[in-house]
């Protein structure tokens, strides 16, 4: 069987080994050794200003929104995991829906201005697949407008817009180290801020809002990244050169072999250097995308509908019509990338979906 994806394990025995070392502590959560340890590696590999890890992708995401969204209306993309979605809902702001570029599939900058009202907060924008939003562009237009700026950068490890990190563009950017990323915590993310004061803020809101024992910052939740977390991302560090290698050899092997007269990949941003996190193919219609999906699954290989549906379709939200988006997200699908993938079985896939659109 060839699901979509498959979790990167390091050596049992190099896992054993970094949890052992909380045994040895006897401290297994509240910002032990571990975490510490991989918040300076990850640092100082991925050159951002300023890292907190989390527990998962999401919480990052509600923290920022919390912190600067004021229950206001947020401009966003309809075309991301529903994650994006629900935490501006459950934070009591207002989802404000634009549209998508049809090409790079990110937020359409040049759709966000009619989109702001005296109600708009911030933007929260989704970088997707890794491939960077016009993050120049919505800077320009935040700034205009005094608006804030969050980036769902969940996709996005490893990447450089410009030679710079994309995770320092934005007042925050959040990202997730779930299992099926490129680099995982088994479940985790990270937050991240170049303004000292916000991240003062980010950290302790993470931390329940603790100043100290007895004392508090301000309003908080549970954020923390566990010691046991922290281990299996330690663990899964000093692979990432081989994880990117191996998942790049991949994606070259189906842009050389695929036949896009019929189908169409994603176009990555100029001056990115992208992290080869997903391979989406967008078909010429639904009904060619489905039938191509019954066949591959026929054959014991799973690819995933990604992103489906458009979030302003979702019934709590009661967006309006977003064209671009919904016809992106009825015809997308990515297909099985992940470390390991042979070359037999990338034959099959390729020749299957050749078949169906020839």
């Amino acid at each position: 069987m060839i699901n979509v994806t498959k979790t990167f394990l390091p050596p049992l025995e190099e896992y054993n080994k970094q949890i052992k070392r909380a045994w040895d502590n006897e401290w297994l959560t509240n910002r032990g050794e571990l975490v510490l340890e991989l918040e300076e590696k990850l640092k100082k590999h991925l050159e951002v200003s300023n890292i907190i890890v989390t527990n998962n992708g999401t919480v990052p995401l509600q923290i920022a929104l919390k912190l600067l969204g004021n229950n206001g209306e947020i401009i966003t993309t309809p075309f991301s995991y529903v994650a994006t979605t629900a935490a501006i809902i459950w934070e009591k702001c207002t989802p404000v829906f634009v549209d998508i570029h049809p090409e790079y599939l990110t937020i359409d900058e040049t759709k966000i201005e009619a989109a702001i009202t005296p109600k708009t907060t911030a933007i929260l924008a989704t970088h997707v697949f890794g491939n960077p939003c016009n993050v120049i562009a919505i800077e320009s237009i935040a700034k205009k407008y005094n608006l804030k700026v969050i980036y769902d950068a969940a996709h996005c490890f490893g990447v450089k817009f410009n030679e710079q990190s994309i995770f320092d563009f934005g007042d925050i950017s959040t990202c997730s180290f779930h299992a099926t990323k490129l680099f995982h915590t088994g479940e985790g993310g990270a937050m991240f801020t170049s303004d000292l004061d916000l991240k003062h803020q980010l950290f302790y809101s993470h931390n329940f809002g603790h100043n100290g024992p007895l004392d508090f910052h301000g309003l908080g939740i549970n954020g923390k990244m566990s010691e046991l977390q922290a281990a299996m991302g330690l663990a899964v560090f000093p692979y990432m050169d081989k994880i990117i290698d191996e998942r790049k050899r991949v994606v070259n092997f189906y842009n050389d072999n695929l036949d896009f007269s019929k189908i169409q990949s994603v176009k990555i941003r100029e001056n990115t250097n992208w992290n080869y996190s997903y391979y989406p193919l967008i078909f010429e219609t639904e009904a060619q995308l489905l039938q191509t999906q019954k066949l591959l699954n026929e054959n014991e290989i799973f690819p995933r509908r990604y992103f489906y549906p458009s979030l302003n379709t979702i019934k709590y939200v009661n967006g309006c019509d977003m064209p671009i988006s919904e016809s992106i997200a009825s015809r997308i699908i990515c297909l099985p990338l992940y470390i390991g993938l042979k070359e037999e079985e990338l034959f099959k896939i390729i020749t299957i979906i050749n078949s169906i659109i020839c």
